[in-house]
C-alpha cells in the first residue's frame, strides 16, 4: 500500500462514514484505526497527522463515539506541534472546537475554533515536497472544520466568511468531491441562516436565504455525479441528499416536493439535515392545507432529536415551526409558510411578545459571539506572533536548532537539576568543512551544516540538547549521561555523519571534545575544557572522539591516556 492509496482510502471512508448506519459507521472506524497503525508504523509525520483527523472525525460523527475523538485530538495537536504542521494543527483545534459543542460547551468551542482561525490567518507558504494541490486541500478541509462549528453555533456571519475562504483555497484544483462538499455545505449554512432570520421577522432576507440555497442545489449536479459520496449513479443529487431537496422546497414550498421529502425525510444523516428536511416537508403540507399532519411530523422530530446538541440553533428552529402551527388560526390566507398572518390575527399575545423579546436577545447574544470570536482570534494571533518572535531569538536561522543563547539558558537549568546530572557535554567541529567553502561555495557549505545538524539530531536521544555554536560548531548536552554512555551515543554521530553519502557532506568528518560537567563549574569552564578535547580529536586526524574525565566522581581515564575513548578514526 503505498502513502497516496492510504491517504485516498481514508478520505473515501470519511465521506462514508457521514452518509452510514451506525453498524457501518463502526465498520469504518476499524478500518481507520487499521490505516491509522499502519502509517504510524510508517513515521511519515503528514500522514500520521491525516490519519489521525480521519480516525478522530470518524468518531466525532458516530453516536456514542465522540468520547473516543478526545484522545486522538490530543494525540493530534501534540503531533502536528512537534513537526511544525501549522495547517493540521488549525485542523485539530477545529475537531476540538467541534467535539466542544456536542458536549454542550459553546464558549470553550469557540476559543478552539479563535485558535484554528489564528494559524490560518496566516499560513505558511506551501511546502514543494507537498505540491500545490495537496496544499490547498489541507488549507480548505481545516477551513471547512471551522466553519462547520461556527455554523453550528448560529454565527453565520462568520461562517459565511470561513467558508468562502475554504472555496477561495481549492477554486483551481479542486476536484469533483471538494466542490460537492462545498456547495452542499453552503447551502445547509444558508437554510439554517434564513430560519434564523425569520425568528426575528426579517422574512424577505430569508427568503433570498432560500433561493441562493436552491441555485446552489441545482449546480451541485455535475459534480456529485462525480464525488465519492455514497449515491445511485445516474439519480439526481435532489433525489438523493435531504437538504438539497430542502432547499428547493423552503425556496418555493408547494405539493410538488412532498413525495420527494417524504421518501427522503428520516434517512441516514446528521440530526440538524433531518430537522432541515422535516421543517422543509412541514412547509409543504400546510400549503396543501395538512397543517395538522404537518404539526404531527414536527413534533415527532422534536422527540427524536431530544439527545442532539451538535446543533442547538436548530433544534430552536424546530420547536419554533412547531409554536407556529399549533398556535396560529386555521383561516389564514395571505401569509407565506413561516410567515405570520399579521399582528391582529396573533394568538397568545402577552407570549408572543415575550417570545419575540427572547429572540431579540438571542440575536444580540449572537452578535457579541461574533466580537467575542473576533477578540479571542486576535489575541491568539498576538500571542502566536510574540511565540514566533520568542522562538527566532533563541533559534539559529540557518539549522532550526538552538542558538548560543538558548544552549547558555538550557545549559545553567541542567547544571541546577539533580535529576540531570551525570550531564555531559560535546563540543563539535566539523572537519574538512574549509575545503567545502573553498572549494564549492558558502551555499553548499549552508547545505552541509543542515545536514550535519540533522543527523546530530536524529542519531541522539530525545532529551539530549544540540545547539549550533557557532561557525561549523556544534555544542551536545547529554543529562543523566556518564561519559561512557554518551561516548556510545556520540560514536553514532560520528560514524552516521561519515556514512553520508559524498553529495550530502562532502566529505566532512566530526571531531567531538567530550567531558562531564564537574561540581559548581561555570558554563564558559565546562564549554572550555570540551573545546580542549575537541582539539585533542583533531589532532589526531579528526573523525573521532576525544573525552576527558577529570570531573569527580567519574573514574574515566583521560583520553590520551587510554585510546579505547577514541572512536570512529585513528587513535
Amino acid at each position: 500500500m503505498s502513502d497516496a492509496w492510504l491517504l485516498g482510502r481514508a478520505r473515501e471512508l470519511i465521506a462514508a462514514v457521514q452518509r452510514s448506519d451506525r453498524p457501518e459507521q463502526l465498520k469504518v472506524i476499524d478500518t481507520l484505526d487499521d490505516l491509522l497503525e499502519e502509517t504510524q508504523r510508517r513515521g511519515e509525520p503528514l500522514l500520521v497527522a491525516q490519519l489521525l483527523r480521519a480516525a478522530a472525525l470518524a468518531r466525532l460523527v458516530t453516536r456514542g463515539m465522540v468520547g473516543e475523538a478526545e484522545q486522538l485530538l490530543d494525540e493530534m495537536l501534540a503531533h502536528t506541534k512537534r513537526h511544525g504542521l501549522t495547517l493540521l494543527r488549525a485542523d485539530a483545534h477545529a475537531l476540538r472546537g467541534r467535539q466542544l459543542v456536542l458536549a454542550m460547551q459553546e464558549d470553550a468551542a469557540l476559543t478552539e475554533i479563535a485558535r484554528a482561525l489564528a494559524l490560518l490567518d496566516d499560513p505558511p507558504a506551501p511546502e514543494v515536497a507537498l505540491g500545490r494541490r495537496a496544499w490547498d486541500r489541507l488549507l480548505s478541509s481545516a477551513l471547512n472544520d471551522c466553519w462547520i462549528v461556527l455554523n453550528q453555533l448560529g454565527v453565520y456571519e462568520a461562517a459565511e466568511e470561513v467558508i468562502a475562504r475554504a472555496h477561495q483555497a481549492i477554486r483551481d484544483s479542486a476536484g469533483p468531491h471538494e466542490i460537492t462538499l462545498q456547495l452542499m455545505n453552503r447551502v445547509k449554512m444558508l437554510l439554517g441562516w434564513g430560519l434564523r432570520l425569520e425568528r426575528v421577522g426579517r422574512y424577505r432576507e430569508a427568503g433570498e436565504k432560500f433561493r441562493t440555497a436552491a441555485s446552489m442545489a441545482i449546480a451541485v449536479e455535475a459534480p456529485f455525479a462525480e464525488s465519492l459520496f455514497p449515491r445511485r449513479p445516474g439519480v439526481p443529487a435532489v433525489e438523493q441528499v435531504g437538504v438539497l431537496a430542502a432547499s428547493l422546497a423552503f425556496a418555493a414550498p408547494s405539493a410538488a416536493h412532498v413525495e420527494r421529502l417524504r421518501r427522503l425525510h428520516g434517512t441516514q444523516g446528521y440530526p440538524h439535515e433531518n430537522i432541515l428536511v422535516t421543517i422543509a416537508l412541514a412547509r409543504c403540507l400546510e400549503v396543501e392545507g395538512r397543517r395538522d399532519e404537518a404539526f404531527r411530523l414536527l413534533l415527532e422530530a422534536r422527540h427524536s432529536q431530544t439527545e442532539d446538541n451538535s446543533q442547538p440553533s436548530m433544534r430552536l428552529n424546530l420547536v419554533r415551526e412547531l409554536a407556529r402551527l399549533g398556535d396560529e388560526p386555521d383561516d389564514r390566507q395571505d401569509a407565506e409558510p413561516g410567515e405570520p398572518a399579521g399582528e391582529e390575527s396573533k394568538p397568545g399575545g402577552l407570549l408572543a411578545d415575550y417570545a419575540a423579546a427572547l429572540e431579540a436577545e438571542l440575536w444580540s447574544m449572537r452578535e457579541s459571539q461574533i466580537a467575542t470570536l473576533n477578540t479571542r482570534r486576535e489575541h491568539e494571533r498576538l500571542s502566536a506572533e510574540h511565540g514566533a518572535m520568542t522562538q527566532q531569538a533563541l533559534q539559529d536561522p540557518l539549522t532550526s536548532l538552538p542558538n548560543r543563547r538558548a544552549l547558555d539558558e538550557r545549559l545553567r537549568t541542567l547544571a541546577s537539576s539533580a535529576t540531570a546530572h551525570p550531564l555531559a557535554v560535546a563540543l563539535v567541529d566539523l572537519d574538512g568543512f574549509k575545503d567545502v567553502n573553498d572549494q564549492h561555495s558558502h551555499a553548499m557549505g549552508d547545505d552541509v551544516l543542515r545536514v550535519v545538524a540533522s543527523t546530530l539530531r536524529d542519531t541522539l536521544r530525545g532529551d539530549d540538547v544540540v545547539a549550533r555554536y557557532g561557525g561549523d560548531e556544534f555544542v551536545v548536552l547529554l543529562p543523566g549521561a556518564p561519559l561512557s554512555a554518551a561516548t556510545q551515543a556520540l560514536t553514532r554521530s560520528v560514524d552516521a555523519v561519515a556514512s553520508l553519502p559524498q553529495h550530502l557532506s562532502h566529505g566532512v568528518t566530526l571531531s567531538v571534545g567530550l567531558v562531564s560537567l564537574r561540581p559548581h563549574e561555570r558554563a564558559e569552564e565546562v564549554l572550555s575544557r570540551a573545546d580542549a578535547a575537541m582539539y585533542q580529536a583533531k589532532r589526531r586526524g579528526g573523525n573521532q572522539i576525544a573525552s576527558s574525565a577529570q570531573s569527580a566522581g567519574d573514574e574515566q581515564p583521560e583520553a590520551e591516556d587510554d585510546p579505547t575513548f577514541a572512536a570512529g578514526g585513528p587513535t
